[in-house]
């Protein structure tokens, strides 16, 4: 994501909706003749509508020579087309009295506006227009590639922790497109060329390759016959086949020691390769492995708050997550910043948290207690119109599918100890395991 698009301060006024969230609502999909797909999903409880264009492709898609086109040209869909030049685009929606933005992740890209209900005609008729008409020229790429490189250098190229976390995920990765940064590398962004953002446009931003999400105080029926409308005469074009290497089962037990001149305290990762919503071999064992990351870092009463930071003082931090809306296998990630400096110490307390999880059942008061809070958060997510959206377009476009979204309060409520534990043994093993260790130039490693 970029700093243009800082997509995540925007969520808190996105959010700012009547409470009492629709949970239940349908989604209706339709498919136009040139094959985009639309999920309009209903939520009348105030005059607001979000709409999300999504194309499958992101920075996973790229090879080396090519990285960070994805988000580059994220950029480049603001520069402007014959009927609407540079600047209009945003101009028209602010004086409707929304607001748009775009974001880049790892297997999509998306642009989005947020309008009062009656104005999502002028949202769709935008989005269409760039889809078939963007104007790439040599001098919106210069400004627009400096724009990225300096974007790059504030989040990556400056920081120890961009600089642990590119290196790190180059490790974790070796055998898909996660291993490079969504951003890019700096010179790939540097040699990038007008014909290469023109194949890139090509390639991907066509109507067969997009997913138009609606959402909010609109009739499935209007919105269909409005994308038609503004959609329906682009022609389909053949989506290029995605092409991603085999991954090594089991890859093996990696570890990346980095020193840094700039860090100030040493910091450790631990990153399991496990399954997502579109790779698991079973339904259950994404929801087992969100269970799992609740149970260690689900509030301040979870595990790895309470015994590694708290009781005994190793970690001055210390968490879990694990995200299963990713298009190739994701990750279960264990970190730890060290209260005192060592970092064995902080490396020995969570893999004996990983190890107690494989060995003990949990109990049932624990187990509810994660589950409720799995879900409390979950119902408050999808308070949010913005958020439905979202949760719609990264499914379908990861390849888990939209109707995931309906199944995950029934999924988590189906969970028994026994499928945590079992789910734990499986895919928390050391042979699927990556260990990173940031330290300060002048620490033992």
């Amino acid at each position: 994501m970029t700093t243009r698009n800082a997509f995540f301060a925007l969520i808190p006024a996105l959010m700012a909706v009547p409470a009492a969230a629709q949970t239940q609502s349908e989604v209706s999909e339709f498919t136009l003749d040139n094959g985009m797909q639309v999920l309009v999903r209903e939520d009348h409880r105030a005059p607001v509508v979000v709409s999300q264009v999504w194309y499958r492709v992101g920075s996973s898609y790229e090879g080396r020579g090519q990285t960070g086109i994805s988000h580059l040209f994220e950029h480049m869909m603001f520069k402007g087309t014959e009927a609407v030049p540079e600047g209009r685009f945003s101009e028209i929606i602010s004086r409707e009295g929304g607001r748009e933005n775009a974001f880049t992740g790892r297997d999509f890209t998306a642009y989005f506006e947020v309008l009062a209900a009656d104005r999502l005609p002028i949202a769709l008729e935008l989005e269409a227009d760039r889809m078939a008409n963007l104007q790439i020229t040599e001098d919106a790429l210069s400004t627009e590639r400096e724009v990225v490189l300096e974007e790059r250098r504030l989040r990556s190229e400056d920081r120890p922790e961009g600089r642990f976390g590119e290196r790190y995920a180059a490790v974790a990765n070796v055998t898909n497109g996660y291993a490079h940064p969504i951003i890019g590398w700096a010179d790939d962004v540097r040699g990038m060329q007008v014909d290469q953002l023109e194949g890139w446009y090509e390639q991907w931003y066509n109507p067969a390759n997009a997913t138009l999400v609606v959402a909010g105080d609109v009739d499935p029926e209007a919105v269909h016959a409005l994308a038609r409308e503004h959609f329906g005469s682009i022609p389909a074009r053949a989506v290029p086949a995605v092409s991603d290497a085999e991954r090594l089962d089991p890859p093996g037990e990696r570890r990346l020691v980095y020193r840094d001149t700039q860090a100030r305290v040493p910091q450790l990762r631990l990153g399991y390769n496990v399954p997502s919503f579109a790779t698991a071999e079973s339904e259950n064992d994404p929801y087992a492995l969100l269970m799992l990351a609740n149970l260690l870092d689900g509030g301040e009463g979870a595990r790895l708050p309470q015994s590694v930071v708290r009781d005994s003082d190793v970690a001055a931090a210390a968490g879990a997550g694990y995200n299963p809306m990713v298009r190739l296998d994701g990750e279960f990630t264990l970190y730890g910043v060290p209260g005192d400096g060592d970092v064995e110490a902080v490396e020995a307390a969570l893999r004996e948290q990983v190890q107690r999880l494989k060995d003990e059942p949990v109990q049932a008061e624990e187990l509810e207690r994660a589950r409720s809070q799995l879900l409390a958060d979950h119902l408050f997510e999808l308070d949010s119109v913005f958020y439905q959206a979202m949760q719609l377009g990264m499914l379908e476009t990861t390849g888990a599918g939209w109707q995931q979204l309906g199944e995950f309060e029934a999924r988590i409520q189906s969970l028994t100890a026994e499928d945590v534990q079992a789910a734990a043994q499986r895919f928390l093993r050391a042979e699927q395991l990556t260990v990173g260790v940031m330290l300060p130039d002048d620490e033992e490693a």
